[in-house]
Protein backbone atom coordinates (compact mmCIF):
# COMPACT_ATOMS: atom_id res chain seq x y z
CA UNK A 1 0.00 0.00 0.00
CA UNK A 2 2.77 2.73 0.90
CA UNK A 3 4.53 1.99 -2.77
CA UNK A 4 0.92 2.44 -4.10
CA UNK A 5 0.58 5.38 -2.28
CA UNK A 6 4.02 7.06 -3.80
CA UNK A 7 3.20 5.74 -7.37
CA UNK A 8 -0.33 7.55 -6.85
CA UNK A 9 1.59 10.77 -5.47
CA UNK A 10 4.11 10.42 -8.00
CA UNK A 11 1.23 10.44 -10.96
CA UNK A 12 -1.03 13.22 -9.58
CA UNK A 13 1.84 15.32 -9.51
CA UNK A 14 3.15 14.75 -12.92
CA UNK A 15 -0.45 15.65 -13.56
CA UNK A 16 -1.10 18.81 -11.84
CA UNK A 17 2.12 20.17 -13.13
CA UNK A 18 1.50 19.31 -16.67
CA UNK A 19 -2.25 20.26 -16.46
CA UNK A 20 -0.51 23.94 -15.52
CA UNK A 21 1.02 24.47 -18.34
CA UNK A 22 -1.14 23.61 -20.94
CA UNK A 23 -3.82 25.72 -18.72
CA UNK A 24 -1.38 28.74 -19.25
CA UNK A 25 -0.73 27.34 -23.00
CA UNK A 26 -4.49 27.33 -23.30
CA UNK A 27 -5.23 31.02 -22.04
CA UNK A 28 -2.90 32.69 -23.54
CA UNK A 29 -3.74 31.20 -27.06
CA UNK A 30 -7.40 31.60 -26.44
CA UNK A 31 -7.22 35.76 -24.96
CA UNK A 32 -5.50 36.08 -28.34
CA UNK A 33 -8.30 34.66 -29.98
CA UNK A 34 -10.75 36.38 -28.24
CA UNK A 35 -8.77 39.79 -29.08
CA UNK A 36 -8.83 39.18 -32.60
CA UNK A 37 -12.57 37.49 -32.69
CA UNK A 38 -13.90 41.19 -31.23
CA UNK A 39 -11.68 43.56 -32.43
CA UNK A 40 -13.70 46.36 -33.54
CA UNK A 41 -16.38 45.68 -30.67
CA UNK A 42 -16.19 48.34 -27.39
CA UNK A 43 -15.07 44.94 -25.19
CA UNK A 44 -12.68 45.49 -22.23
CA UNK A 45 -9.94 43.61 -21.56
CA UNK A 46 -11.10 42.30 -18.15
CA UNK A 47 -14.21 41.36 -20.93
CA UNK A 48 -12.30 39.42 -22.78
CA UNK A 49 -10.53 37.51 -20.21
CA UNK A 50 -13.61 36.52 -18.50
CA UNK A 51 -14.55 35.07 -21.84
CA UNK A 52 -11.20 33.23 -22.06
CA UNK A 53 -11.28 32.08 -17.96
CA UNK A 54 -14.81 30.89 -19.12
CA UNK A 55 -13.40 28.89 -22.23
CA UNK A 56 -10.78 27.19 -20.29
CA UNK A 57 -12.62 24.20 -18.49
CA UNK A 58 -14.27 23.19 -22.28
CA UNK A 59 -10.38 23.11 -23.12
CA UNK A 60 -9.05 21.21 -20.36
CA UNK A 61 -11.84 18.85 -20.52
CA UNK A 62 -11.29 18.16 -24.50
CA UNK A 63 -7.24 17.44 -23.64
CA UNK A 64 -8.20 15.36 -20.58
CA UNK A 65 -6.51 12.20 -22.75
CA UNK A 66 -3.13 13.82 -23.87
CA UNK A 67 -2.86 15.32 -20.09
CA UNK A 68 -3.59 11.51 -18.42
CA UNK A 69 -1.05 9.83 -21.50
CA UNK A 70 2.09 12.41 -20.79
CA UNK A 71 1.62 12.04 -17.07
CA UNK A 72 2.18 8.47 -17.34
CA UNK A 73 5.27 9.36 -19.76
CA UNK A 74 6.64 11.38 -17.09
CA UNK A 75 6.01 9.15 -14.01
CA UNK A 76 7.65 6.10 -15.42
CA UNK A 77 10.72 7.23 -17.20
CA UNK A 78 11.42 9.35 -14.38
CA UNK A 79 10.91 5.65 -12.12
CA UNK A 80 13.03 4.10 -15.06
CA UNK A 81 15.93 6.81 -14.62
CA UNK A 82 15.92 6.69 -10.79
CA UNK A 83 16.12 2.51 -11.06
CA UNK A 84 12.89 2.46 -9.18
CA UNK A 85 11.03 0.15 -11.49
CA UNK A 86 14.35 -2.39 -11.21
CA UNK A 87 13.90 -2.32 -7.18
CA UNK A 88 10.05 -2.62 -7.45
CA UNK A 89 10.34 -5.91 -9.27
CA UNK A 90 13.27 -6.91 -7.33
CA UNK A 91 11.39 -7.03 -4.15
CA UNK A 92 8.82 -9.33 -6.22
CA UNK A 93 6.37 -7.04 -7.24
CA UNK A 94 5.54 -7.17 -11.07
CA UNK A 95 5.22 -3.85 -13.57
CA UNK A 96 1.42 -4.87 -14.02
CA UNK A 97 1.02 -4.35 -10.45
CA UNK A 98 2.74 -0.66 -10.55
CA UNK A 99 -0.08 -0.29 -12.88
CA UNK A 100 -2.31 -0.13 -10.19
CA UNK A 101 -2.39 3.40 -8.39
CA UNK A 102 -2.08 5.28 -11.93
CA UNK A 103 -5.05 3.36 -13.12
CA UNK A 104 -6.94 4.01 -9.67
CA UNK A 105 -6.02 7.51 -10.16
CA UNK A 106 -7.01 8.09 -13.69
CA UNK A 107 -10.45 6.42 -12.63
CA UNK A 108 -10.84 9.13 -10.05
CA UNK A 109 -9.97 11.36 -12.35
CA UNK A 110 -12.56 10.33 -15.05
CA UNK A 111 -14.91 9.86 -12.13
CA UNK A 112 -14.76 13.46 -11.26
CA UNK A 113 -14.41 14.32 -15.76
CA UNK A 114 -17.92 12.89 -15.75
CA UNK A 115 -19.65 14.23 -12.72
CA UNK A 116 -18.14 17.58 -11.34
CA UNK A 117 -16.16 18.80 -14.55
CA UNK A 118 -18.77 17.82 -17.47
CA UNK A 119 -21.44 20.47 -15.59
CA UNK A 120 -19.07 22.89 -15.06
CA UNK A 121 -17.58 23.21 -18.81
CA UNK A 122 -21.93 22.95 -19.44
CA UNK A 123 -22.85 26.16 -17.16
CA UNK A 124 -19.17 28.15 -18.44
CA UNK A 125 -19.69 27.85 -21.71
CA UNK A 126 -23.74 28.59 -21.88
CA UNK A 127 -22.55 31.34 -19.97
CA UNK A 128 -19.78 32.37 -22.37
CA UNK A 129 -21.98 32.39 -25.33
CA UNK A 130 -24.86 34.68 -23.22
CA UNK A 131 -21.76 36.58 -22.67
CA UNK A 132 -20.27 36.65 -26.55
CA UNK A 133 -23.90 37.80 -27.74
CA UNK A 134 -24.74 40.69 -25.81
CA UNK A 135 -20.85 41.87 -26.34
CA UNK A 136 -21.83 41.57 -30.05
CA UNK A 137 -25.12 42.56 -30.64
CA UNK A 138 -26.40 44.00 -27.25
CA UNK A 139 -28.29 40.79 -26.41
CA UNK A 140 -28.05 36.98 -26.35
CA UNK A 141 -29.94 34.73 -28.45
CA UNK A 142 -30.74 31.73 -26.82
CA UNK A 143 -32.62 28.74 -28.00
CA UNK A 144 -34.56 26.19 -25.83
CA UNK A 145 -37.15 23.67 -26.54
CA UNK A 146 -40.01 22.62 -24.17
CA UNK A 147 -43.50 20.62 -24.22
CA UNK A 148 -45.03 23.44 -25.29
CA UNK A 149 -42.73 23.99 -28.55
CA UNK A 150 -39.33 25.68 -29.76
CA UNK A 151 -38.55 29.45 -28.11
CA UNK A 152 -36.08 31.50 -29.52
CA UNK A 153 -34.37 34.77 -28.45
CA UNK A 154 -32.58 36.99 -30.23
CA UNK A 155 -31.11 40.15 -29.31
CA UNK A 156 -30.00 43.42 -31.41
CA UNK A 157 -28.67 47.43 -30.66
CA UNK A 158 -32.93 48.05 -30.55
CA UNK A 159 -33.84 45.58 -28.05
CA UNK A 160 -34.99 42.20 -27.52
CA UNK A 161 -37.57 39.73 -29.26
CA UNK A 162 -39.21 35.97 -28.02
CA UNK A 163 -40.00 33.91 -30.66
CA UNK A 164 -42.43 30.88 -29.83
CA UNK A 165 -43.08 28.32 -32.65
CA UNK A 166 -45.39 25.11 -32.47
CA UNK A 167 -43.75 23.13 -34.47
CA UNK A 168 -40.35 23.14 -36.44
CA UNK A 169 -39.03 22.08 -40.24
CA UNK A 170 -36.28 19.54 -39.23
CA UNK A 171 -34.41 21.55 -41.82
CA UNK A 172 -32.80 24.52 -39.37
CA UNK A 173 -34.61 27.51 -41.39
CA UNK A 174 -38.92 26.69 -41.07
CA UNK A 175 -40.61 27.42 -38.05
CA UNK A 176 -44.51 26.84 -38.13
CA UNK A 177 -47.57 28.37 -35.78
CA UNK A 178 -44.65 31.39 -35.07
CA UNK A 179 -45.36 33.89 -31.89
CA UNK A 180 -42.88 37.11 -31.89
CA UNK A 181 -43.25 39.52 -28.72
CA UNK A 182 -40.81 42.23 -29.83
CA UNK A 183 -39.32 44.60 -26.49
CA UNK A 184 -37.54 47.99 -26.85
CA UNK A 185 -34.25 48.36 -25.04
CA UNK A 186 -35.75 49.50 -21.74
CA UNK A 187 -38.15 46.95 -21.53
CA UNK A 188 -41.01 47.50 -22.94
CA UNK A 189 -43.11 45.49 -25.13
CA UNK A 190 -43.66 47.08 -28.52
CA UNK A 191 -45.50 44.75 -30.59
CA UNK A 192 -46.45 41.25 -30.80
CA UNK A 193 -46.79 39.62 -34.60
CA UNK A 194 -48.44 36.06 -34.71
CA UNK A 195 -48.03 33.90 -38.51
CA UNK A 196 -48.36 30.71 -39.62
CA UNK A 197 -44.99 30.06 -40.75
CA UNK A 198 -41.43 31.95 -40.52
CA UNK A 199 -38.46 30.54 -43.16
CA UNK A 200 -34.90 31.94 -42.03
CA UNK A 201 -33.44 33.69 -45.14
CA UNK A 202 -29.72 35.25 -45.10
CA UNK A 203 -30.29 37.82 -42.26
CA UNK A 204 -34.09 37.77 -42.17
CA UNK A 205 -37.06 36.14 -41.05
CA UNK A 206 -40.27 35.96 -44.11
CA UNK A 207 -43.30 35.63 -42.14
CA UNK A 208 -46.17 34.17 -44.12
CA UNK A 209 -49.82 35.24 -43.25
CA UNK A 210 -48.81 37.87 -40.28
CA UNK A 211 -51.54 39.76 -38.00
CA UNK A 212 -49.46 42.52 -35.63
CA UNK A 213 -50.66 44.11 -32.65
CA UNK A 214 -49.38 47.17 -31.46
CA UNK A 215 -48.18 47.44 -27.96
CA UNK A 216 -47.68 50.92 -27.82
CA UNK A 217 -49.43 52.84 -24.63
CA UNK A 218 -52.43 54.65 -25.50
CA UNK A 219 -53.31 52.59 -28.69
CA UNK A 220 -56.24 49.90 -28.84
CA UNK A 221 -54.34 46.84 -29.78
CA UNK A 222 -56.96 45.23 -32.15
CA UNK A 223 -58.32 48.50 -33.45
CA UNK A 224 -54.40 49.06 -35.01
CA UNK A 225 -53.46 45.66 -35.85
CA UNK A 226 -52.55 44.89 -39.49
CA UNK A 227 -52.77 42.01 -41.73
CA UNK A 228 -50.04 40.98 -44.07
CA UNK A 229 -49.54 38.24 -46.61
CA UNK A 230 -45.76 38.20 -46.40
CA UNK A 231 -43.24 40.73 -44.46
CA UNK A 232 -39.63 40.40 -43.96
CA UNK A 233 -38.07 40.95 -40.13
CA UNK A 234 -33.93 41.45 -39.65
CA UNK A 235 -32.52 38.63 -37.07
CA UNK A 236 -29.41 38.26 -35.69
CA UNK A 237 -29.70 34.41 -36.00
CA UNK A 238 -28.00 32.28 -38.69
CA UNK A 239 -29.46 28.61 -39.57
CA UNK A 240 -26.04 26.99 -38.29
CA UNK A 241 -26.50 28.95 -34.56
CA UNK A 242 -30.16 27.21 -34.79
CA UNK A 243 -28.38 23.75 -35.21
CA UNK A 244 -25.61 24.33 -33.09
CA UNK A 245 -27.77 25.75 -30.26
CA UNK A 246 -30.07 22.18 -30.55
CA UNK A 247 -27.09 20.14 -30.73
CA UNK A 248 -24.13 21.82 -28.94
CA UNK A 249 -24.09 19.04 -26.55
CA UNK A 250 -21.07 20.64 -24.44
CA UNK A 251 -23.46 23.30 -23.23
CA UNK A 252 -25.98 20.43 -21.85
CA UNK A 253 -25.13 18.97 -18.36
CA UNK A 254 -24.91 15.14 -18.41
CA UNK A 255 -27.07 15.49 -15.60
CA UNK A 256 -29.90 17.10 -18.19
CA UNK A 257 -29.08 15.13 -21.37
CA UNK A 258 -31.77 12.33 -20.51
CA UNK A 259 -34.24 14.98 -20.21
CA UNK A 260 -32.76 16.64 -23.38
CA UNK A 261 -33.17 13.30 -25.40
CA UNK A 262 -36.29 12.92 -24.57
CA UNK A 263 -37.88 16.02 -25.59
CA UNK A 264 -35.90 16.35 -28.90
CA UNK A 265 -37.92 13.40 -29.53
CA UNK A 266 -41.42 15.03 -29.01
CA UNK A 267 -40.36 17.79 -31.18
CA UNK A 268 -39.30 15.73 -34.14
CA UNK A 269 -35.61 16.02 -33.74
CA UNK A 270 -33.20 13.38 -34.18
CA UNK A 271 -30.95 12.32 -30.71
CA UNK A 272 -28.63 10.31 -32.19
CA UNK A 273 -25.81 13.01 -31.14
CA UNK A 274 -26.75 13.50 -27.29
CA UNK A 275 -27.27 9.76 -27.26
CA UNK A 276 -23.64 9.12 -28.35
CA UNK A 277 -22.39 11.90 -26.15
CA UNK A 278 -24.59 10.51 -23.32
CA UNK A 279 -22.91 7.20 -23.78
CA UNK A 280 -19.04 8.77 -24.64
CA UNK A 281 -19.14 10.52 -21.40
CA UNK A 282 -19.79 7.96 -19.27
CA UNK A 283 -17.39 5.99 -20.64
CA UNK A 284 -14.79 8.57 -20.24
CA UNK A 285 -13.03 7.05 -16.93
CA UNK A 286 -12.17 3.92 -19.39
CA UNK A 287 -10.63 5.92 -22.08
CA UNK A 288 -8.86 7.55 -19.63
CA UNK A 289 -7.53 4.13 -18.17
CA UNK A 290 -6.33 3.16 -21.67
CA UNK A 291 -4.08 6.06 -21.82
CA UNK A 292 -2.46 5.51 -18.87
CA UNK A 293 -2.12 1.87 -20.34
CA UNK A 294 -1.02 3.13 -23.59
CA UNK A 295 1.69 5.34 -21.52
CA UNK A 296 2.83 2.62 -19.42
CA UNK A 297 3.33 0.13 -22.22
CA UNK A 298 6.16 2.16 -24.21
CA UNK A 299 7.84 3.59 -20.78
CA UNK A 300 8.27 1.05 -18.08
CA UNK A 301 11.38 -0.17 -19.18
CA UNK A 302 14.92 0.43 -18.12
CA UNK A 303 16.57 3.32 -18.76
CA UNK A 304 19.71 2.01 -19.62
CA UNK A 305 18.39 -0.41 -22.78
CA UNK A 306 18.40 3.81 -24.27
CA UNK A 307 15.22 4.48 -26.64
CA UNK A 308 13.44 6.00 -24.37
CA UNK A 309 12.85 9.54 -27.34
CA UNK A 310 11.84 6.58 -29.90
CA UNK A 311 9.35 4.96 -26.78
CA UNK A 312 7.66 8.10 -26.01
CA UNK A 313 7.17 9.10 -29.18
CA UNK A 314 5.45 6.05 -29.95
CA UNK A 315 3.12 6.43 -26.79
CA UNK A 316 2.24 9.72 -28.37
CA UNK A 317 1.72 8.97 -31.64
CA UNK A 318 -0.53 5.48 -30.63
CA UNK A 319 -2.32 7.68 -27.79
CA UNK A 320 -3.30 9.99 -30.76
CA UNK A 321 -4.61 7.35 -32.88
CA UNK A 322 -6.50 5.84 -30.40
CA UNK A 323 -8.47 9.52 -29.94
CA UNK A 324 -8.78 9.93 -33.86
CA UNK A 325 -10.50 6.60 -33.81
CA UNK A 326 -12.64 6.93 -30.86
CA UNK A 327 -13.68 10.17 -32.44
CA UNK A 328 -14.33 8.37 -35.82
CA UNK A 329 -15.86 6.22 -34.29
CA UNK A 330 -18.49 8.44 -32.14
CA UNK A 331 -19.29 9.72 -35.91
CA UNK A 332 -20.40 6.92 -36.94
CA UNK A 333 -22.74 6.28 -34.25
CA UNK A 334 -24.00 9.68 -34.78
CA UNK A 335 -24.86 9.20 -38.77
CA UNK A 336 -26.69 5.79 -37.33
CA UNK A 337 -23.91 3.72 -39.75
CA UNK A 338 -22.96 1.41 -35.97
CA UNK A 339 -25.55 1.27 -32.68
CA UNK A 340 -24.57 3.55 -29.93
CA UNK A 341 -23.03 1.41 -27.53
CA UNK A 342 -20.50 0.09 -29.42
CA UNK A 343 -19.82 3.85 -30.83
CA UNK A 344 -18.82 5.16 -27.34
CA UNK A 345 -17.88 1.41 -25.14
CA UNK A 346 -15.94 0.17 -28.36
CA UNK A 347 -12.72 2.20 -28.57
CA UNK A 348 -11.87 2.42 -24.88
CA UNK A 349 -11.97 -1.09 -24.28
CA UNK A 350 -10.45 -2.25 -27.43
CA UNK A 351 -7.93 0.21 -26.00
CA UNK A 352 -7.50 -1.20 -22.87
CA UNK A 353 -7.36 -4.61 -24.30
CA UNK A 354 -4.93 -4.03 -26.77
CA UNK A 355 -2.98 -1.95 -24.35
CA UNK A 356 -3.00 -5.27 -21.82
CA UNK A 357 -1.63 -7.18 -24.74
CA UNK A 358 1.30 -4.98 -25.24
CA UNK A 359 2.18 -5.05 -21.29
CA UNK A 360 1.98 -8.62 -21.13
CA UNK A 361 4.21 -9.57 -23.58
CA UNK A 362 6.58 -6.96 -22.18
CA UNK A 363 6.29 -7.62 -19.13
CA UNK A 364 6.44 -12.02 -19.96
CA UNK A 365 8.52 -12.08 -23.30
Amino acid sequence: MILDRYFARRFVQSFLVIGAVFLTLILLIDLIEQLRRFEGVDVSFGQLFSLTLLNAPAAISEILPLLMILSTIVLFVGLARSSELVVTRAIGRSGIRALVAPVAVALIIGGLAVTTLNPIVAATAERYQRLADTYRTGGPSVLSLSGEGLWLRQGSSEGQSVIHATGFGGDGITLFGVTILSYAKDGGPTQQIMADSAQLQDDTWVLNKVKIWPLTSGLNPESNAEEYETIKLPTTLTQDRIRDSLGRRESISIYDLPEMITQLKQAGFSTKQHEVWLQVELARPLFLVSMVLVGAAFTMRHARFGGTGVAVLAAVLLGFSLYFIRNFAQILGENGQIPVTLAAWAPPIAAIMLTLGLLLHAEDG
